[in-house]
Parts: structure tokens; C-alpha cells; sequence
């Protein structure tokens, strides 16, 4: 143990601190509020309704106490504990090249902490979301979608993960600026990518049959001058009666994917009004400002990792005894949320502020009262608390709690 080691603990303890803290101000806040609807929300949603949101929230409360515990538990075995040096020291064994030795650690890693998560995974899905009436997957389909991610780890991430360790390997001190690139590079393609060829590998897509709404959903991209390579339905209910509808893919490989559970408990105008602010996003570019935004900040993080990679007390703080990139690589990835945590809250800001500049788009095209009518049914069918913490919903939330949001939206003037 060096200064670094106890450094990193006192940022632990702080976030774990500041996290309890924040889960109790939450609940007790939900609590108070139980036992009535906010008067915004009285004749649209019942108590019955109200107080299954707020106990949904106790329950995902307790089982994050839970979470927060294990998490710090299993990553201070990993580090400081010596659960990574053990590994490494295994792969080392083996007497293979650099990159192969660091290939198999980091992957191997990566495949226990999975397997060490999954007890609480399953809890949440049979237990939790069971529970309350969300969960719809099976245990067959659980195992498979588990299968599947395993195997698009193993190939997927394998080569890149030997691109990145060859890199670092041959690029002398600016690896970090050619890595930054080839991962930037990597992120593009993936969101290209993903709705053509991984999505469809978890779920069915069809596209979307319901003419009347095709057409409102046409003339209304049309006019913002968004250009989409398809309208698309989701078998959501396949895992979760949860409803979402969201953008993906890039360029000419855009598609609008609508859960099939949004489709049959929303209206067609109010379906409309959702895409609209979802619109709002794009025009108002907002997804172009995020990226950018991930691009600068994962630069900084590789330039500091640059930095640290050559800086034995940052190995040996951790619980390590030999440097190499890999361990690196490793380290920073697993480090890095600990000190990360406490950029929440500005994180969480901005995209609120974007949320709230959606919501505005969308009232200047339909009608703001049609998308407060569509949200309110979306926080009742999601079991979503109308009564946050205002300090927890300032700190973590990326969308406005539902009272402020609905608020704003009414003040919004008619569409011209």
C-alpha cells in the first residue's frame, strides 16, 4: 500500500458514503409521499398505481444498497486484495507473448466479474421485476441472451482488444492518441453496425404495419428532415412489459425502433408526440454534442492513463507488483469509476437540460398536452416514482423528475 492506495480508498468510501446517503433521502422522500397522489397527477393516475411506484422504488433502492456493498467488496478483492495479481501471475505461467498473456487476463477477468454479478442480475429479473408484473423473460431465453453476450465479448472484444495492447506496444508514448483514435473509430462503426447485424441477434424487429401511424410518423420526419432507413417494432415484451422507443444506427443506417409494448398502450398521436421529441434530439443535435462530449472526455482519460502507465506506484497501490499494459489497461478501467462518480451530477444536468429542450421541439410541432398525456400513461405503465428525492433526482437523474418535466411542458405555447 502506497499514497495512491489510500487516496482511492478515501474516494471509495466518500462515493459509497455519498450513495447510502442519497438512497436514504430517496426513499424517505417516496415514503412521505406514499399515501397520496401529487395533485398534478390525481385524476390520471390512482393510488393504487401511485404507491406500486413507490414500492417498486423501494425495492430497487434496497436491492441497490446491496449492489453498492458487493461492488466495492469484489473490486477491492480485485485490486488491493490481489485478486488481479493472482490472474496475472496464472497467465504469466503460461509463458505466451505479451499481447496473448494480456488477451487472456483481461478477458478472463472480465468473464468472472460477470459471473460474480449475475446472482443480483437474477434476483433483479425473477425477484424484483417478477414482482411488480415486468419481467416476461424466461429462464431459457435468460441463459440464451447470456450465451450470446458472452460470445460477442469473446468476438468482438478479442480483437480488439489485441489492436489496442499492439498498439500500446509499438507506439512509444503517444500510444494513448493512436488507441483514442482506433476506439473513437470502433464506437462509429458499432453504432453503424449494431441495428443491421447485433441487435436483431437478441431481438425480432418488424416493420412497423400500423399505415395510419406510418403516415403521421412520415410527415412528421419529413418536416424536421430527419432521414431514417426504416420504422421498426421491437418484441420487447419478449423480456419486460417495460415500454421505450429510441434512434439507432448512423448515417443512411438510421432506423426508429418503437417497443411493441409503447405501440399498443400509447395512441397514435401520442406515439407521434413521443417521436417528436425524440426528433427534438436529433435536430437540435444533441446526439452529435454527445458524442463529441464522450470523444473529448475519452481522450483525457487515455492521456492520463498515459501518464499512469509509467508511474509504478500506480501498479503497486492497486495490489500489483509487475507493470505491463495490459494490468494498465485493466487497472484504469476498473479505477476509474471510483473518482468518475462524482462527475455525476453535471453529467446528469446536461442531459436534463437537453431533455427539457426536447420536450420544447415537441410542443412546437404537436400539441404539448398530447405529450404530457403520452408521458403520464409511460411513468404509470413503468411504475416510475412521480415523488423523487429533489437532491438524489438533481444528482443521478438524466430526465426531469415527472412533476417538474409535466410543469414545463404545460407552459409550452401552441404549435404554429
Amino acid at each position: 500500500m502506497n499514497e495512491f492506495t489510500y487516496v482511492f480508498l478515501c474516494f471509495l468510501g466518500a462515493s459509497l458514503i455519498l450513495q447510502y446517503w442519497l438512497a436514504s433521502r430517496q426513499y424517505q422522500h417516496v415514503l412521505k409521499h406514499r399515501s397520496q397522489v401529487p395533485d398534478a397527477f390525481k385524476d390520471k393516475i390512482g393510488l393504487d398505481e401511485h404507491q406500486k411506484a413507490a414500492d417498486y422504488t423501494f425495492a430497487k433502492i434496497k436491492l441497490g444498497r446491496v449492489d453498492l456493498l458487493v461492488s466495492a467488496v469484489l473490486l477491492l478483492g480485485w485490486t488491493i486484495g490481489g485478486g488481479l495479481e493472482l490472474l496475472d501471475q496464472y497467465w504469466r505461467g503460461l509463458e505466451l507473448s505479451s499481447i496473448q498473456t494480456g488477451i487472456g487476463m483481461m478477458i478472463s477477468a472480465m468473464l468472472v466479474m460477470s459471473a460474480l454479478d449475475l446472482p443480483l442480475a437474477v434476483y433483479s429479473t425473477f425477484v424484483i421485476e417478477k414482482k411488480f408484473g415486468f419481467n416476461k423473460t424466461t429462464v431459457k431465453l435468460f441463459i440464451i441472451d447470456l450465451i450470446k453476450g458472452a460470445a460477442l465479448t469473446l468476438v468482438i472484444g478479442t480483437p480488439l482488444l489485441w489492436v489496442v495492447l499492439w498498439i500500446m506496444e509499438i507506439s512509444g508514448p503517444l500510444w494513448w492518441l493512436y488507441v483514442w483514435a482506433v476506439w473513437f473509430s470502433f464506437g462509429l462503426i458499432m453504432m453503424w453496425a449494431y441495428p443491421a447485424f447485433i441487435a436483431p441477434l437478441f431481438n425480432k424487429f418488424n416493420p412497423l404495419e400500423n399505415e395510419e401511424l406510418k403516415t403521421r410518423i412520415e410527415n412528421l420526419m419529413k418536416k424536421c428532415g430527419f432521414i431514417s432507413n426504416g420504422i421498426f417494432v421491437m418484441d420487447g415484451s419478449r423480456r419486460s412489459s417495460h415500454g421505450n422507443a429510441y434512434f439507432t444506427g448512423l448515417g443512411n443506417n438510421k432506423r426508429i425502433v418503437f417497443y411493441d409494448t409503447l405501440i399498443e398502450s400509447l395512441e397514435d398521436e401520442e406515439v407521434e408526440a413521443v417521436l417528436a421529441h425524440e426528433l427534438g434530439h436529433f435536430r437540435l443535435n444533441h446526439i452529435r454534442k454527445r458524442m463529441i462530449g464522450m470523444a473529448i472526455m475519452s481522450l483525457a482519460a487515455l492521456a492520463l492513463l498515459g501518464w499512469l502507465i509509467q508511474q509504478l506506484w500506480f501498479f503497486t497501490g492497486m495490489g500489483t507488483s509487475t507493470q505491463s499494459n495490459y494490468m494498465a489497461l485493466m487497472l484504469f478501467m476498473m479505477v476509474q469509476p471510483v473518482f468518475g462518480f462524482f462527475l455525476t451530477p453535471i453529467m446528469a444536468g446536461l442531459s436534463r437540460k437537453h431533455e427539457f429542450q426536447a420536450d420544447a421541439y415537441a410542443a412546437s410541432h404537436k400539441d404539448a398536452s398530447i405529450l404530457v398525456r403520452a408521458l403520464v400513461k409511460l411513468y404509470k405503465e413503468n411504475a416510475n416514482t412521480l415523488t423523487p428525492d429533489p437532491v438524489y433526482s438533481n444528482f443521478y437523474d438524466s430526465h426531469p423528475p415527472a412533476p417538474v418535466r409535466i410543469a414545463h411542458l404545460q407552459q409550452q405555447p401552441q404549435p404554429t
